[in-house]
């Protein structure tokens, strides 16, 4: 699961819906947020014992996770239009 987060959808982004998606078991959970107007991706993974997420990395400038699949990102291509 992906979430991007709005000022609008931040309160829900980090507390409300990470815990409906981990009691759904839903294994991995990516919180994209913008710091100084660049990307920042948060990534979790369930904790099957404990029904929460772990925390396992904080990206800024490039992604590159093994799991759910092998992946790389280059976060700095990845800008907001005004």
């Amino acid at each position: 699961m992906v979430e991007v987060v709005s000022p609008e959808s931040a309160h829900r982004d980090n507390t409300v819906k990470p815990g409906k998606y981990a009691a759904a078991g839903i294994p991995h959970y990516w919180l994209i947020e913008e710091h100084e107007l660049k990307p920042v991706v948060h990534v979790y993974e369930l904790d099957k014992v404990t029904s929460s997420y772990l925390p396992v990395g904080i990206f800024r400038d490039q992604l590159s996770r093994p799991v759910p699949f092998p992946i790389t990102l280059d976060l700095t291509n990845l800008v907001r239009m005004r």
